[in-house]
């Protein structure tokens, strides 16, 4: 299996970038095109565990935005020619608290899709 393509890796980190711009401007359309269409994508949140993609678009229209945050070190895998990860670490406005999320990319015919994600705030070390 070939590890980091170079033509994948530059569509999957291009997508990833294109759904950070949409988070970030609270564009539901372009971050619900980024997300396969199907029951079995999920979203588990900081405050919220999604099944389905009928979840996370009720969830995004009831949000009313994401805060507002700049990425960290970011990690993006691509595993063959049709799946990635990307782990991503950042920080929210007006807190120095790290944030963490990762994502399962998969290649459908439509283009890269996330079809699992997972959002979380680190943490005491205690």
């Amino acid at each position: 299996m070939r590890i980091d393509d170079p033509e994948l890796l530059a569509q999957v980190t291009a997508a990833f970038r294109e759904y950070e711009r949409a988070l970030m401007a609270d564009d539901v359309a372009a971050m619900d095109a980024l997300f396969h269409d199907a029951p079995t994508t999920n979203r588990y949140g900081v405050g919220e565990v999604l099944y389905g993609i009928d979840q996370i678009r009720e969830f995004r229209k009831g949000r009313g935005g994401s805060p507002q945050r700049k990425l960290g070190k970011v990690a993006i895998t691509v595993y063959g020619d049709s799946f990635a990860t990307a782990d991503a670490e950042f920080f929210r406005e007006g807190s120095d608290r790290r944030g963490r999320q990762t994502q399962a990319w998969v290649k459908f015919v439509d283009g890269w899709k996330v079809v699992s994600a997972h959002v979380s705030l680190e943490g005491s070390t205690h």
